[in-house]
């Protein structure tokens, strides 16, 4: 796992990121790149501690995904003022940063974006409103932002249907977020938009994220094994 920051922006973008298992012999390879985002009053290991790395090293190594790279930001100021901008540090700074530093596959049908509470609230509008960076986007117990509610039919609408992300949302049956879960749920019903909705038995804390993770990162890894 290697610790990096991006220093143009303010403030600047720190991230972790993991390679995969073969990233160093195969320097001639490239891979698609999962973008995971943390919860609020967590850092950019939340993922990380919960297992995420780990359960993909496991897949690579049993030859049961296609490597690829996960880049988890830090969202730590999201509290303060400077914390508004975290989406467009991450769309306009980060990922190009990553395409130039790594051996990313810069296209939108290889990279992804998903997020636990807050973070899912971001893999929302920034997955809806840049749909032409992301193709992929998980929602776990997912947190929608407030100003974000009215938003997401206009988000829809706007996509042409041909362009449609595939989107995974799960959340536990004792998560004060629920009833708002399913009210964008039901809009991805109205608009047709592939998608698979989970609810589990649950609440919004780690111990639900951490009892699903592996599930989570098999989801990502299933969307690049496809033929």
């Amino acid at each position: 796992m290697e610790s990096s920051v991006v220093e143009s922006t303010d403030p600047p973008q720190e991230y972790l990121i993991y390679l995969p298992p073969c990233y160093d012999e195969q320097t001639d390879r490239q891979y698609p790149v999962l973008y995971l985002l943390h919860g609020q009053t967590f850092t950019s290991d939340q993922w990380i501690r919960l297992g995420a790395s780990d359960a993909l090293d496991r897949l690579v190594l049993a030859g049961e995904a296609r490597p690829f790279i996960i880049v988890f930001p830090d969202d730590r100021y999201w509290n303060l003022a400077a914390g508004s901008g975290f989406g467009d540090r991450l769309v306009d700074a980060l990922i190009p940063h990553i395409d130039q530093t790594y051996r990313s596959i810069p296209d939108r049908d290889r990279r992804a974006i998903g997020g636990m509470s807050r973070g899912a609230g971001w893999a929302l509008d920034l997955g809806l409103s840049h749909w032409d960076l992301f193709s992929i986007i998980g929602l776990h117990s997912l947190a929608v932002f407030q100003e974000d509610g009215s938003r997401i039919e206009k988000w829809l609408k706007d996509i042409p249907p041909s362009s449609y992300p595939t989107i995974f949302m799960d959340i536990g049956d004792n998560d004060p977020e629920l009833a708002e879960a399913q009210r964008v749920e039901s809009q991805f019903n109205v608009y047709g938009v592939p998608h698979e909705w989970r609810l589990y038995n649950g609440a919004h804390s780690e111990a639900y994220w951490s009892a699903h993770v592996g599930e989570y990162i098999e989801w990502y890894a299933s969307q690049w094994n496809k033929p």
